[in-house]
């Protein structure tokens, strides 16, 4: 890995709950967070930082559709990261104002130098 690939910074997010653990090797902060509710009482979607990290952003590809008679895309992206455990599908990348969704997480074959987040873009702006 060319290590002057990682030259965008990124934050990886996940759900929080009432309290989000630290990962094993103690790099991250403990994060407390408290459930939030809306006045009907349903509780909203939170959002904590899991990290902040150097990465590289690939757009694999594109796609503009129309759904229910409106223009939809869909972006699919890669980003690579250095090795790092606790990421997982479901957790989300943000970067310079775009929000990825992570489908999937591939670590390296043979090493565990760096992984690549599958993501795909959910708010709905274009790369």
């Amino acid at each position: 890995m060319d290590i002057g690939r990682l030259n965008k910074r990124i934050t990886i997010e996940h759900q929080a709950s009432t309290y989000d653990q630290v990962d094993p090797w103690n790099q991250f902060e403990t994060v407390w967070s408290e459930e939030s509710y809306d006045e009907a009482g349903q509780q909203v979607e939170t959002w904590s930082t899991f990290a902040t990290v150097w990465a590289d952003i690939k757009h694999n590809s594109g796609m503009e559709t129309i759904k229910s008679d409106a223009l939809a895309s869909s972006v699919k992206t890669s980003i690579r990261v250095r090795y790092m455990p606790g990421v997982n599908a479901g957790m989300r990348v943000n970067y310079s104002g775009l929000q990825y969704e992570i489908t999937a997480v591939l670590p390296h074959v043979n090493e565990k130098r760096y992984i690549d987040l599958i993501c795909r873009l959910i708010n709905g702006s274009s790369p």
